[in-house]
C-alpha cells in the first residue's frame, strides 16, 4: 500500500506535451484519465439519452430489445470495413478536402499509438457514424424506440471497444489471458504489419475476410506499417496532410515505441 499512489495525483507523470501517453501510463492511471475524458463521457450521457428514448417511444419492452443481439452481431462488421477500407484506404489523403478528416481520425493514430487523445476518434465522427449504422437497423425492427435501443448498444459497444483499445496500448500486461491475446494481435497491427488484424475486440472478420495472423512470423514486416503508406514521396505528391503535420510523415513513432516493440516480441517468443 505504501507504494500505491493516487491517480489523479500523477497526472501530470503520464502526460507528454499536449497528450497523455499510455506507453508511461499504469491501469489505475487509465481507469481515471478513460472515465474522465470527455468523449468518454460524452458517450455515456448519450448512452442515457438515447435508451430513455427508447423506453419513452417503446410500446412492448421485447421487441425494443430485439435490435441489441442484432446490433452486436453487424457493428463489429461495420468497423472491420470502415477500418480496413476507409481508414487504411488512399484515397482520404488524396484528396485536399478530406485529408484532415484522414489525419484526425487515423493517421496521428499509427504516427504515435500512445497517444490518448488521437487514440479516441472525435465524436463529430464518430457519433453520426454510429447512428448512420445502427439506426435503420432498430428502425426497421422496433421503429424509434429500436432505432435508440441500436444507437445506444452501439455506443456502449463503442465504450468497450475504446477501452480495450487503451489496454492495447497501455503499458501493463494483461492477466487475463482474452485479453493478452488481443492486445497481442493489435500490436502486430500497429508494429509489424498493419494490413490485418483490423479487429480490436472481435477479430472473426478478420477470420472471414483472410486479414488476420497470429504471429510476426506469419508474413513480412511492412515498410508502411507506421505511416500507412503516407509516405515521403506521397507527402511530396500530395502536400495537405504533411502540411497540417508541419513535419514530414515519420518512419516509427516516438517515445513508447521500443517499448512496445518489445512488448510484441516478447509475445512472439511467448506464442
Amino acid at each position: 500500500m505504501s507504494n500505491f499512489k493516487a491517480p489523479w495525483r500523477n497526472m501530470s507523470a503520464i502526460r507528454t506535451g499536449r497528450s497523455f501517453d499510455l506507453g508511461k501510463m499504469n491501469l489505475p492511471q487509465l481507469w481515471f484519465a478513460y472515465l474522465t475524458y470527455p468523449t468518454i463521457l460524452l458517450y455515456f450521457a448519450l448512452i442515457a439519452v438515447s435508451a430513455w428514448a427508447a423506453l419513452h417511444f417503446s410500446t412492448a419492452l421485447w421487441a425494443t430489445l430485439i435490435p441489441v443481439p442484432v446490433v452486436i452481431v453487424v457493428y463489429p462488421l461495420a468497423w472491420y470495413a470502415i477500418h480496413r477500407f476507409i481508414l487504411h484506404g488512399r484515397w482520404l489523403y488524396r484528396n485536399h478536402w478530406t485529408a484532415s478528416l484522414w489525419k484526425r481520425i487515423h493517421f496521428d493514430h499509427h504516427q504515435d499509438p500512445h497517444l490518448l487523445d488521437v487514440l479516441f476518434g472525435s465524436p463529430l465522427n464518430t457519433v453520426p457514424t454510429m447512428a448512420i449504422i445502427t439506426m435503420p437497423i432498430g428502425g426497421l425492427i422496433a421503429g424509434w424506440s429500436g432505432a435508440f435501443c441500436a444507437l445506444s448498444t452501439a455506443l456502449v459497444m463503442t465504450c468497450i471497444y475504446e477501452f480495450f483499445h487503451c489496454i492495447q496500448h497501455l503499458a501493463y500486461k494483461p492477466r487475463w489471458k482474452w485479453v493478452a491475446d488481443i492486445k497481442q494481435l493489435h500490436v502486430l497491427h500497429h508494429f509489424h504489419d498493419e494490413d490485418g488484424n483490423y479487429g480490436i475486440t472481435n477479430y472473426v472478420p478478420d477470420r472471414l475476410f483472410s486479414s488476420f495472423y497470429r504471429e510476426a512470423r506469419d508474413r513480412p514486416r511492412s515498410k508502411h506499417v507506421f505511416n500507412l503508406g503516407y509516405d515521403i514521396e506521397e507527402a511530396h505528391r500530395y502536400p495537405w496532410v504533411m502540411d497540417l503535420t508541419g513535419s514530414p510523415p515519420k518512419d516509427r513513432p516516438d517515445g513508447a515505441r521500443p517499448a512496445a516493440a518489445r512488448t510484441a516480441s516478447g509475445h512472439n517468443r511467448a506464442a
